[in-house]
């Protein structure tokens, strides 16, 4: 437990610290956030045709209401997360790379409801936007690594299986 505790932090650490660097900001993380918006906004439109996205920018033309999405807005460090446990985990490859691809899915999926219930809720009420932005939706989107987590280790293949 202690070298997979140990290998997870080396993990995050290379992560985070590579997550940061100029080059990764401005050729992936932008790209990627800016993606997260216009997906987000996309959905929006489904139900609401006064919705623009420009940028990282959601915009609501009619109230004039917008919400940036941010670094820690956009699912990139959850899914440093899940990604630095699920490679220190000892598991055959295969299934880590499954539970990759199927875990960062899980996280952008709820940071699309995320994005979007706060982008109505801050139409709605500052206040509350605010409350639910920094503790609830926080929380959540780490809940839900954590329990992607614990899912993909009830899936694992016994010790002895073919793969293992």
């Amino acid at each position: 437990m202690l070298r997979f505790f140990l290998i997870f932090l080396v993990i995050q650490g290379v992560l985070f610290t590579a997550e940061l660097t100029p080059p990764v900001q401005q050729y992936l993380v932008v790209p990627f956030t800016e993606g997260v918006a216009a997906v987000s906004a996309w959905i929006i439109l489904l139900f609401d045709p006064q919705v623009v996205s420009q940028g990282k920018v959601i915009r609501d033309l009619q109230s004039g209401f917008a919400v940036a999405i941010e670094a820690g807005c956009n699912g990139v460090e959850a899914t440093i997360v899940l990604v630095a446990a699920l490679v220190a985990f000892p598991a055959p490859w295969l299934h880590r790379l499954w539970g990759v691809l199927i875990g960062f899915l899980a996280i952008q999926g709820l940071n699309l409801i995320r994005i979007i219930s706060l982008f109505y809720i801050g139409q709605w009420s500052m206040k509350v936007f605010e409350w639910a932005h920094l503790y609830i939706w926080q929380a959540l989107i780490m809940l839900d690594v954590l329990i992607i987590f614990l899912i993909w280790l009830r899936f694992l293949p016994k010790p002895g299986q073919e793969g293992a």
